[in-house]
């Protein structure tokens, strides 16, 4: 996993609270190995003409993340991402529950419950067709990142 200047973890975003959306914002998952989260999130910024609004890691699922764009650029070793891919995209969504009520009322199934993650809470869910999405929303950390 890249080196990050802290062993906590890092955090930094654009906007740390995603209440306030009014639809959610779609993220492709681009997973790259171990020490190249730098040089891939350059070349999207590049490719895109925008920059990163969004880097953190993820301490306990040893994994790096980065939003650049549309892409969520995920940096881990094959066996830690090995969970993730299954997964088609991640949704950022005002309210995680109110999309969890949501999807349990159209029958989806719910893959992982609703958690605390990094960068607020989220879970995973099987939509009847099949399509595997991660829901995610985003709210400020205790010291305000």
């Amino acid at each position: 996993m890249t080196q990050h200047p802290s062993a906590g973890g890092v955090m930094r975003r654009r906007s740390n609270d995603s209440s306030g959306l009014v639809e959610p914002r779609v993220f492709l998952r681009v997973f790259t190995p171990p020490g190249t989260l730098e040089q891939v999130t350059a070349s999207y910024e590049r490719l895109l003409g925008v920059a990163r609004d969004m880097w953190f890691t993820y301490p306990e699922k040893g994994l790096a993340l980065a939003a650049v764009g549309g892409f969520l650029l995920i940096e881990g070793a094959d066996d830690l991402v090995a969970p993730f891919r299954s997964t088609s995209g991640t949704l950022l969504v005002d309210s995680a529950r109110a999309f969890l009520e949501r999807l349990e009322a159209e029958g989806a199934e719910i893959v992982s419950p609703l958690q605390s993650v990094p960068t607020g809470s989220g879970f995973t869910a099987r939509h009847r067709d099949g399509l595997i999405v991660e829901y995610v929303e985003h709210r400020p950390t205790p010291d305000g990142r």
